[in-house]
């Protein structure tokens, strides 16, 4: 039972959850009784975003040379990504120094959510049925949206290919093989049909399997450099999604479903010395992700528009770790349901201001097995969450855009076995953003925003056995950011245009969770410890050239992050005997990183190339040599031709990763793979 402190959240969400019915209701008697049916099309000035986010599409996303959403983030400032090494190795993203945890994944506008653990495996998600990557520091700024949308101190957004027509086109077909190192096979095919005058269908699947192997140098300890081969690095998986869209004169909807089936091992880490333990890189993993989502847009007058979203997701994985590999065997299965449901309103007030509320409700369920210990201790946890958010916004003529929104949630957890859990959470959030625009003909523009937020502590924070602490407190991030952007297109000139932006920002984190031993190294818990100050600036400079029928665009990106532990007190020594870390720079946070991205295109030709700089970090917490990590970079080059014969087009790509055969490691002891390359060729019908 939800007990008195969250029932205020109640009758908000049975509000939010019927207006949309009744209005409606009300809409289509009034075209009965006579009314002409017209479109109506929200302004787009009273929605647009305010902050602009940073972002891929299009032909531009598909000539990075990515093999995974993982990898075209590399190209984003403020991003970190971790990768495990290899295609086979996890693979998460952190924004702006606030953890994984805190970064909200969208997947055609609906969260990616993973109540186990709280991180979302990038390395999941496939390029070639993505339209659109975008990234958002804070919020993204379009108050028209789900209150899960205010809920994450950073947010990823993908968006899939929705199917497009040419004149006369009811179909289409698209063919791509793609071939390379590490035994490379990837083979996929989309079908996508018109039905009718609204409606369309979109059919898709993907094949891949590869070993993952590759040779990597190191220098093990006493100083000889030997080579080894990456090993259990190898994926076989198979992606299906499905999808019926509607465009109708005041409708639009979606419907979608998504599996995703794959086996494959965890590379381990290749360390420098003897630790006494074995390490024969044989942990295996078993993936099963199914999801069917919806969302349906409304738009019943000037005045007022809706949206209702649904999900259902059921995800499966086994984890084996084999007894001769490890001091802990383990073969544990877990299965996780979530049921989601949402509704978001849109006030149209006047020409000038917009308002909005937003109610989620959301169902999560964890069940696992494995040892006899883990079975008898594991409480099997249910929960549920309940999220409401208003918000507005004005635009004013004179160029001042401003955005405030509240979001409340309530979190209520239970045990299916009738075991103690953590108490109910009951918070409230604010973000304000402001933009302002003086003089709309130069392109220049100021903007800042303020917000705070939190994440709840995940399943396995607190109720994983040996591990969970059930009185955790959540962990609060504040975000401050100023920064200035230039957008401007000229015309009838070799300059054709110019973006650019320079970010401040101050961010803290609070009550940071993280796992300290107990009475000995092989037990450990978790424990609200951590305080994080994050000092950064984001630079961004995309100028793009017009050499007649040359085009030419260039990407530059750089970050500097002064993210500082200050858990603790100068004097303390440490935690059970551990080094204080007070001042130091947090694990894996580099101080410098950048990116350069140049694309040429001449007719049917693309050329690109791309560079990403990574400085020095440190793992773990003490920035001490034992713990220091050589700063890194790679090179990219890609080309591509375009063949055309009648209405059938036959496409070409060449790509070589990692030109300079730099030996490198994005995560301490995991070596990443040298020069490598790809060719694939698609066929659209």
């Amino acid at each position: 039972m939800i007990n008195d402190k969250g029932g205020t959240a109640l009758p908000i969400v049975f509000l939010l959850l019927f207006l949309p019915c009744v209005m409606s209701a009300q809409d289509t008697v009034g075209r009965m009784s006579g009314d002409t049916l017209s479109e109506v099309v929200v302004t787009a000035e009273r929605i647009r975003e305010i902050v602009p986010a940073q972002r891929l599409s299009g032909r531009q996303l598909q000539r990075l040379s990515s093999n995974s959403i993982a990898d075209a983030l590399r190209y984003f400032s403020g991003v970190q990504v971790k990768d495990y090494g290899g295609i086979g190795g996890l693979k998460t993203v952190n924004v702006r120094s606030l953890g994984s945890q805190h970064v909200g994944v969208f997947y055609d506008g609906i969260q990616i959510s993973n109540a186990q653990n709280g991180t979302v495996d990038l390395g999941k998600f496939s390029m070639d049925n993505m339209e659109v990557l975008s990234v958002y520091n804070g919020q993204k700024s379009d108050i028209f949206q789900s209150a899960k949308d205010y809920a994450s101190a950073a947010a990823l957004y993908m968006v899939s290919r929705r199917p497009r027509f040419g004149e006369g086109k009811r179909n289409n077909l698209n063919f791509k093989v793609r071939s390379g190192s590490f035994d490379l096979i990837d083979l996929s095919a989309l079908w996508e049909s018109r039905v009718g005058r609204w409606l369309s269908t979109s059919a898709n699947v993907e094949f891949l399997n590869t070993s993952g192997r590759y040779k990597f140098r190191y220098s093990r300890e006493g100083g000889y450099d030997t080579t080894e081969v990456r090993r259990n690095g190898d994926v076989m998986y198979v992606r299906a999604e499905a999808g019926l869209f509607g465009n109708m004169p005041r409708t639009d909807f979606m419907v979608k479903g998504y599996f995703y089936w794959s086996e494959r091992g965890y590379p381990g880490a290749a360390v420098k010395k003897d630790y006494g333990i074995s390490l024969l890189n044989e942990d295996r993993q078993k993936d099963r992700n199914i999801f069917v989502q919806s969302a349906v847009t409304h738009r019943a007058s000037d005045f007022y528009s809706f949206r209702l979203q649904a999900k259902y997701a059921n995800d499966y994985m086994n984890y084996v770790m084999p007894p001769h590999s490890t001091v802990q065997p383990m073969d544990n299965h877990y299965w996780q349901q979530e049921l989601y449901l949402t509704t978001s309103h849109l006030f149209s007030i006047n020409r000038v201001w917009s308002t909005s509320l937003a109610c989620d409700l959301q169902w999560n369920g964890l069940d696992a097995d494995g040892t006899e210990m883990f079975d008898a201790n594991f409480i099997r946890p249910r929960r549920l969450t309940v999220l409401s958010a208003a918000a507005t916004s004005v635009n004013f003529d004179f160029g001042l855009r401003a955005q405030a929104s509240v979001l409340y949630t309530y979190v209520h957890d239970v045990s299916k076995r009738g075991m103690e859990t953590a108490g109910d959470k009951n918070e409230w959030t604010p973000t304000v953003i402001i933009s302002y625009t003086p003089w709309k003909e130069i392109g220049l523009s100021f903007r800042a925003f303020y917000k705070k937020i939190f994440r709840m502590p995940t399943f396995n924070d607190l109720y994983y056995v040996q591990l969970g602490n059930r009185n955790l407190r959540p962990e609060y991030t504040t975000q401050y950011n100023v920064g200035i952007a230039y957008d401007r297109i000229f015309r009838n000139t070799w300059f054709a245009g110019m973006r650019a932006s320079v970010d401040f920002y101050y961010n803290t984190v609070k009550d940071k969770i993280i796992a300290t031993p107990t009475s000995n190294q092989l037990v450990w818990t978790m424990v609200n410890l951590g305080y994080v100050e994050v000092r950064g600036m984001d630079v961004a400079v995309a100028p793009s050239f017009s050499f007649g029928p040359v085009g030419v665009s260039v990407m530059l990106n750089y970050t500097y992050q002064k993210a500082q532990d200050f858990t603790g007190t100068k004097k303390d020594e440490g935690y059970d005997g551990v080094i204080s870390t007070y001042g130091d720079q947090i694990p894996y946070v580099p101080l410098h990183s950048g990116s350069a991205v140049l694309s040429v295109n001449y007719g049917t030709w693309d050329f690109h190339y791309s560079f990403v700089y990574t400085g020095e970090r440190y793992m773990l917490g003490g920035n001490v040599p034992v713990n220091y990590i050589l700063p890194w970079y790679t090179s990219d080059l890609s080309l591509s031709k375009m063949f055309r014969i009648g209405k059938t087009e036959l496409g070409v790509t060449a790509e070589v990763n990692n030109i300079f055969n730099q030996q490198y490691e994005v995560v301490k002891w995991y070596p990443m793979p040298g020069t490598n390359f790809r060719i694939t060729l698609s066929l659209t019908i």
